[in-house]
């Protein structure tokens, strides 16, 4: 394929966190801008071989959406070309294949992201090709709030006040699009899993931009109660649209129309920003707690009490049930999330950089700023983290947010027929026969440990 960039303008769009037509900022933009446009996807090579399993729930979403993004931009008139390789190499390959005077792009925020595009952006100006970006995945970025001597904030609560005072109905309005200018007859293969050296893990999430709509048009009916509903995990009643806004599939700006009605769950998606804003800020929490007194902490990270955490075999119902829901589904309640984080840090002393990774490979939601952001929090080492001496009983816990044991019943089998008085703490049952562990700590035990141990470093 080879096309003379002087005869007819072509732009020459790069999907990425962002595979959808509704609503899509710089697709938008290039549809607008005079020139043919040809789409691309690039399965980033280098991703795939850092992912630890070959049954990832995260690529086969991908594909899926890919794959639906495909179809809809053929009912167009278009199509994607679909590459799989490294995108630093493909991407200016590609555009000078196609004879484009620019790629664009929506805005990617992490470490890896910026730096990819750096070095796309390089290799194109050396072939006297343009690279545009634009807003998309986020309401403000990370210059747009700030306090009022101009530093970014450090703390939610004032932050998400500045947020919601600049917020108005031009942030949200969605952006239209023509499709008349796409490049007409684009025809590419997609590749298989099997192509891409993964095996099928059908995530129970439905993907792409329908499994999105579908997704919001069922949660829309519960917003209402949302703010009664959203800490118990038996209910289900959290939208499970992170994992649509990660790949976006679905457009912040609907998502905060849509949030008017809820004061939590737009809070939720502010803490989401807030989140982004504090890792470009501050890019060292990616490896180090924001809270330089606790640099000098060190965990004792004992392997069987970690592995025993990972496997859901703790002793601890709501714990375990948890982490058996992240093996299998690749999803967690936020709930529960905050339960499991703060039992691994502070009941088994286990560093919240483990516990950051471990979701890292299996959530399929998994955003580093929004991952990072919560384990700290957790771990009391973050940006308006919980207090260091704040630490979760997780029979507690359970007994308030699944008080019949509905949720933990569900992922733990072996607890299917526990009666509710123990359902929460099966090992006070007299006579007890499940096969089920003994709690490999003892609460009030840890919780000493862990009070000791921050203690050192709280001043």
């Amino acid at each position: 394929m080879k096309f003379d960039r002087e005869a007819e303008k072509r732009i020459l769009f790069w999907f990425r966190r962002d595979l959808r037509l509704e609503d899509q900022a710089g697709l938008s933009a290039a549809l607008q801008s005079g020139a043919k446009v040809h789409c691309v996807f690039v399965f980033d090579r280098r991703i795939l071989d850092s992912l630890p399993e070959k049954r990832d729930g995260r690529v086969d979403f991908i594909l899926q959406c890919v794959k639906e993004l495909d179809a809809a931009l053929r009912a167009r008139g278009g199509g994607l070309h679909v590459l799989h390789g490294d995108p630093v190499e493909l991407i200016p390959q590609f555009a000078s294949a196609i004879g484009a005077c620019e790629v664009h792009v929506n805005r990617d925020y992490e470490p890896d992201a910026l730096a990819r595009d750096d070095a796309v952006r390089a290799s194109l100006k050396g072939l006297g090709i343009g690279m545009r970006d634009y807003k998309d995945q986020v309401i403000f970025e990370k210059n747009e709030i700030l306090t009022a001597s101009g530093t970014p904030f450090s703390v939610f609560t004032p932050y998400r006040r500045a947020w919601l005072q600049r917020l108005d109905e031009a942030a949200w309005k969605p952006h239209v699009a023509d499709f008349s200018a796409l490049a007409k007859g684009e025809a590419g293969s997609i590749p298989a899993l099997s192509d891409l050296g993964f095996l099928p893990a059908s995530p129970q999430i439905p993907a792409g931009m329908s499994g999105a709509s579908q997704l919001l048009e069922e949660f829309l009916p519960k917003l209402e109660r949302y703010a009664q509903t959203r800490d118990f995990p038996a209910l289900e009643g959290s939208s499970r649209l992170s994992v649509h806004l990660r790949f976006g599939t679905i457009s912040i700006r609907r998502l905060v129309r849509e949030a008017q009605r809820s004061e939590i769950w737009l809070s939720e998606l502010i803490w989401r920003e807030f989140f982004q804003m504090l890792l470009y800020h501050h890019p060292r929490v990616v490896s180090q707690p924001f809270r330089s007194r606790f640099e000098r902490l060190e965990f004792p990270d004992d392997p069987v009490l970690f592995d025993a955490w990972k496997r859901g075999m703790t002793g601890y119902p709501l714990v375990d049930a948890g982490m058996r829901e992240l093996n299998e589904t690749g999803w967690m309640h936020n709930r529960v999330r905050m339960v499991v984080a703060s039992f691994l840090v502070k009941d088994l002393l286990v560093d919240w950089r483990l516990g950051e990774e471990y979701f890292a490979s299996k959530l399929l939601d998994f955003e580093l700023a929004s991952n990072n952001g919560n384990w700290q929090w957790a771990a009391s080492t973050g940006c308006d983290a919980q207090p260091w001496f704040r630490i979760f009983n997780p029979v507690l816990q359970s007994k308030k947010f699944d008080p019949d044991g509905r949720y933990i019943r569900r992922h733990v089998p072996e607890l299917a027929d526990c009666p509710e008085p123990y359902i929460h703490a099966p090992w006070l049952m007299p006579g007890r026969r499940f096969d089920y562990p003994a709690p490999v700590v003892d609460h009030a035990t840890a919780r000493l440990a862990a009070l000791d141990l921050y203690g050192k470093f709280s001043g």
